[in-house]
């Protein structure tokens, strides 16, 4: 009887773990290559046998065909592992030529074995590479023009130094550069070597140059996928979802953003709005629509991740919604922090709990600010023009910031039931905005509520301005017809409340130091506090992800997507345009979270 193990080994991997084995075994194989292609010794070693898998034609031309091939398996081993078709479309070309080239000019058996067996796993299991291309557009070639540019200039400094016993005289540092640069374009440069050493390095550095022009090349001729764009139809769908089941999910409306792409069940009746990052499809807050068609949206959903191997996760979704996808997909959760909604009738600034807030109101009353509190259909075009160049100017940042919870705009037509809330003070008109001072921004929550989008104030006002107009707002709401309101998002908050209570263990105050030491940056405790002053009740928000690996990829993910962490290329007008919309107030805008940390701090 053979046994178990003899059999597995003869079976071969699973095929679900293939694109990553055949991904890591390029990437290894191409840091040898590169190595043996850099350094001498190494090129001479029996390793090197093992390093010869894509292309192997190691004769005269051994150190730039070496380089050449470790920098393409580096770049198509991660494609490999995403399960990419057009990486595996590269792989299949490249391994019988490197595998002909390695017998043709090194008779290397064990190199011809090694592409061959990796060649047969790319072919047995070539259902396993489907996945669809990333959105990408032309800034994808400059971005690789630079990168892969500035790796070619240190590989090329590396290569140039990697020979010191044949170098003629000493070259300083300079000399050795501009050789490099004078190299990558295939010209002769100012240090000389002994022997055919110069050849070495000169085609290796024209490799180098070459390899840079001819991915430059691809990716800016290549068909572009451009990322999905809520349409003008897309949006109409969700309205009408919204206006039937929006009161579930105090987060439905942030679905408007323009920058989300949407999925709809098959009956049209659900829908997941999603953005894709860093190979990551993040969607935010539970579905729209009939919690009984979610099903048919978060399957759509998962199959187009699937469909171009994106890692699927969830932000920010409420209880609910974290049963139905884990449920659903299989998927797991894991609580990230509450959200906090005040009851309108419940609300009152008396009492000793309320009074550091009704204090603070009093104060900034008597100092002549008012308040106004309207719809935005019910403001005039100009006024709204002032109050978005006003909320742009203060935004405190120069690159815009919102995913989950922030709707990246103001007064656009069909946002009329959106809600501002002003603070003027008619005693001081010196800023370019007059006696405006402060401005929040709220979306609707169904028919009876509303969401805080945005708040901003002018830094010279007085401080509490927002408390100010919270407070204003809940006055407000009920001739709004507004029951409930949603303020801020508290990351965490579960853990700072009961960290901070007598008889915490200490891996949970420990947990608290930790959160408290990220304040400094991330304004994590600032948001529990300010949350706290107006005596909400907590409504638990999840992260939904595959597995525990992810976990770091998402959040990195997150991050882009809400503002903190930008990849972007620079843009020196962004700035400008801010300032001088071509329509009302259409601005991407900071998110609530964030801005009332700052309010806070």
């Amino acid at each position: 009887m053979v046994p178990n193990w003899i059999r597995r080994t003869l079976s071969g991997p699973r095929p679900e773990s293939v694109p990553s084995l055949v991904g890591t075994a390029c990437a290894v194989v191409g840091l040898l290559d590169i190595a043996a292609g850099v350094f001498p010794r190494f090129r001479n070693s029996r390793m090197h046998t093992f390093a010869e898998v894509l292309p192997g034609a190691l004769g005269p031309f051994a150190a730039a065909l070496a380089i050449s091939a470790g920098v393409l398996l580096l770049l198509l081993s991660h494609g490999l592992k995403r399960h990419k078709r057009r990486a595996w479309r590269a792989a299949v070309v490249l391994l019988p030529a490197g595998a002909v080239a390695q017998f043709t000019y090194r008779h290397s058996v064990i190199g011809v074995l090694i592409s061959l067996a990796l060649l047969a796993l790319l072919l047995r299991h070539r259902k396993e590479f489907a996945a669809l291309p990333d959105p990408s557009s032309r800034w994808r070639a400059l971005a690789n023009f630079v990168l892969l540019g500035a790796g070619s200039l240190g590989l090329g400094l590396v290569i140039v130094s990697s020979h010191p016993a044949k170098v003629v005289g000493n070259p300083s540092v300079a000399d050795r550069l501009e050789h490099v640069l004078y190299g990558l374009f295939g010209l002769e440069g100012p240090v000389d070597y002994a022997g055919r050493v110069s050849w070495t390095v000169g085609y290796s550095l024209g490799a180098l140059g070459l390899l840079t022009a001819i991915t430059t090349i691809y990716l800016a001729l290549r068909p572009e996928h451009p990322a999905a764009r809520l349409t003008a139809d897309d949006e109409q769908r969700l309205r009408e979802l919204l206006a039937k089941h929006g009161g579930r999910d105090s987060l439905g409306h942030f679905a408007l953003r323009h920058d989300k792409g949407v999925v709809f069940s098959p009956s049209g009746k659900a829908a997941v709005c999603y953005r894709v990052i860093s190979g990551v499809m993040l969607a935010s807050g539970d579905p729209i629509g009939d919690v009984e068609a979610w099903p048919g949206a978060i399957e759509r959903f998962m199959d187009e991740a699937k469909a171009h191997s994106w890692t699927p996760a969830v932000m920010g979704c409420s209880e609910t919604g974290g049963e139905v996808w884990t449920r659903e997909t299989g998927l797991d959760a894991l609580e990230l922090g509450d959200e906090a909604v005040v009851d309108v009738p419940d609300f009152s600034l008396g009492g000793r709990a309320m009074r550091n807030v009704r204090q603070m109101v009093k104060r900034i009353e008597r100092g002549g600010y008012e308040t106004r509190v309207r719809r935005v259909r019910d403001v005039g075009e100009a006024e709204l023009e002032r109050i978005g160049l006003a909320a742009a100017d203060w935004r405190g940042t120069d690159n815009e910031r919102g995913f989950s919870m922030a709707l990246g705009r103001i007064g656009e037509p069909g946002d009329g039931d959106c809600v501002i809330a002003t603070a003027h003070n008619a005693a001081d008109e010196t800023s370019a905005y007059g006696d405006l001072k402060a401005v929040l921004h709220f979306v609707p929550w169904g028919t009876d509520g509303m969401s805080l989008d945005l708040m901003r104030r002018d830094r010279s006002a007085d401080p509490g301005m927002n408390e100010l107009l919270i407070v204003a707002s809940l006055r407000a709401a009920p001739q709004l017809g507004v029951a409930r309101v949603s303020l801020n998002f508290a990351m965490f908050r579960s853990a700072l409340a009961r960290g901070e209570k007598i008889g915490a263990g200490p891996v949970l105050r420990l947990w608290r130091g930790l959160l408290v030491f990220l304040s400094r940056w991330f304004q994590i405790e600032s948001l529990y506090k300010f949350n706290a002053k107006f005596r909400p009740r907590w409504e638990p928000r999840f992260v939904v992800f595959r597995s525990t690996r992810d976990l770091p990829r998402i959040g990195f993910a997150a991050m882009q997507a809400e503002g903190f962490v930008t990849l972007a290329l620079p843009r020196p007008f962004a700035r400008r345009a801010a300032r001088k919309p071509r329509r009302p107030c259409a601005h991407l805008d900071r998110p609530r979270s964030l801005d009332a940390g700052r309010s806070a701090a």
